[in-house]
């Protein structure tokens, strides 16, 4: 999305509108959009006096100059250049206080500010914490989801119930690594629409290494669906 809206940077909103509460639409008329940013699911228009973050949750979606869906959408912007954005199912909310001391970019794991030695670093503030619990951190993991989660655990070999501070060494900085890269293997088998094609745990009843029954269960704090191998990936705790 930020890729296909790159262009609006700079362009004047002059109208504005939606089924959102959280804001009022009207206070966005006639100001330019100074930048577009991402963090994780939050996609953020900053404008000269204040941003809106929107949110896309777990079914948010958007259309760029497209003709709008049967429901209302959430919000939209149109611009004096007459192109439109419109969002459906997402959290909107103003932002009155600057971006940058509001978010940390470099947990973004799809960002160029990420930083993988932060990212350690604050792995090894909770060692208490669970592995599947830290990749749904977005604290840690911003842009993160649970897909990701059980592809990166199964990928370097890790139980989900293993506690972050038992992990050695080796097996903290693959996850940190992992879940950057499989983050942008995500993206570009879903731009091919193969991405299912390619998960090797996710929703998997058998485990492709070891031809036994995965498990599945809901596990850690988070309590979202975990799908792993009881042989091949090591608890460590």
């Amino acid at each position: 999305m930020k890729e296909e809206t790159a262009r609006f940077v700079g362009q004047q909103i002059v109208e504005a509108g939606g089924n959102t509460s959280a804001i009022d639409p009207t206070r966005l008329l006639g100001q330019s959009i100074v930048s577009l940013r991402t963090w994780g699911k939050h996609f953020l228009i900053e404008l000269p006096n204040m941003a809106i973050r929107i949110h896309f949750l777990l079914f948010g979606t958007y259309r760029v100059n497209e003709q709008r869906e049967g429901k209302p959408p959430r919000l939209y912007l149109r611009t004096a250049e007459g192109e439109e954005l419109n969002f459906y199912a997402c959290s909107v909310r103003e932002i009155d206080c600057d971006l940058d001391s509001l978010y940390d970019w470099s947990a973004d794991v799809m960002g160029e500010d990420w930083n993988p030695a932060r990212a350690r670093k604050k792995l090894r503030a909770q060692p208490d914490m669970l592995a599947c619990d830290a990749l749904l951190n977005q604290d840690i993991f911003s842009g993160v989801g649970n897909i990701i989660k059980n592809e990166v655990l199964f990928r370097i070999r890790v139980h989900p119930a293993s506690t972050v501070g038992a992990l050695p060494a080796p097996k903290l900085r693959a996850l940190v690594e992992e879940a950057r890269q499989y983050s942008f293997d995500f993206l570009e088998w879903k731009r091919q629409y193969v991405l299912k094609q390619h998960w090797l745990a996710h929703a998997k009843k058998t485990c492709p290494r070891c031809d036994i029954p995965f498990t599945k269960a809901h596990l850690g704090r988070t309590n979202r669906r975990s799908f792993f191998c009881e042989r091949c990936q090591k608890r460590y705790d």
